[in-house]
C-alpha cells in the first residue's frame, strides 16, 4: 500500500508559507529602499528574476536566498527567526 506522502506530493512551490517568505523578502527589499531593478543589478541578474521570485513564479534555492538576504543587508538567521515568529 502506498503511503500518503507518495500519493499526495507536497506542493510547497505555491504554498502559503512560500508566498509569505517571498513576500517578506519583497518587503525587506522595499524597506532597504531598493527597486527590483537595483537589487537585480547588485545580484547580477535582470529585474525579471526578482519579479519572478517575488511573485512566487520562480523557486529560490538556499544559495540564492542567502545572496539576496545579504545584499539587503540582513542576517539570514535573524530574517528567518522573524519570519518564523510571524506565523509559519
Amino acid at each position: 500500500m502506498e503511503s500518503e506522502h507518495l500519493r499526495s506530493p507536497i506542493r510547497s512551490f505555491h504554498s502559503e508559507e512560500y508566498r509569505r517568505l517571498v513576500g517578506a523578502l519583497a518587503n525587506a527589499r522595499r524597506d532597504a529602499g531598493l527597486s527590483q531593478q537595483e537589487l537585480a543589478r547588485r545580484l547580477g541578474y535582470t529585474q525579471s528574476y526578482v519579479s519572478r521570485y517575488e511573485s512566487a513564479g520562480r523557486r529560490l534555492d538556499v544559495i540564492e536566498f542567502l545572496r539576496i538576504v545579504a545584499e539587503l543587508g540582513l542576517d539570514w538567521k535573524s530574517f528567518l527567526d522573524g519570519f518564523e515568529k510571524s506565523g509559519v
